[in-house]
């Protein structure tokens, strides 16, 4: 029952989707593009960005304290946070040792 309910659905919405057509579906393309270089949108942006950087921070410092020197060398290795190694991040957030 569920599975046919779902389907029904997707073939609603792509009928519906399909009815509007490409024109619409480019404006609405277009205003999600405006909103998400807003700047209040840019800011809700970077302040999760870092509410989330900080959070795993933390998350990893918890686990390298509780479980750090009862890993094996094979796992601490390559994990900043279990082998004492700083990091640092690349314009892509991409760390490097």
């Amino acid at each position: 029952m569920r599975k046919l309910t779902f389907l029904a659905g997707l073939a609603i919405g792509y009928v519906l989707g399909t009815r509007a057509g490409r024109e619409r579906y480019e404006q609405l393309r277009q205003t999600a593009r405006d909103l998400s270089q807003t700047q209040a949108v840019q800011s809700a942006t970077r302040n999760a960005k870092a509410a989330a950087g900080s959070a795993a921070t933390k998350a990893g410092q918890a686990v390298a304290d509780k479980v750090g020197d009862r890993l094996p060398n094979a796992v601490t290795d390559r994990i900043p946070y279990l082998n004492g190694k700083s990091t640092t991040l690349d314009d892509w957030d991409t760390a490097h040792r």
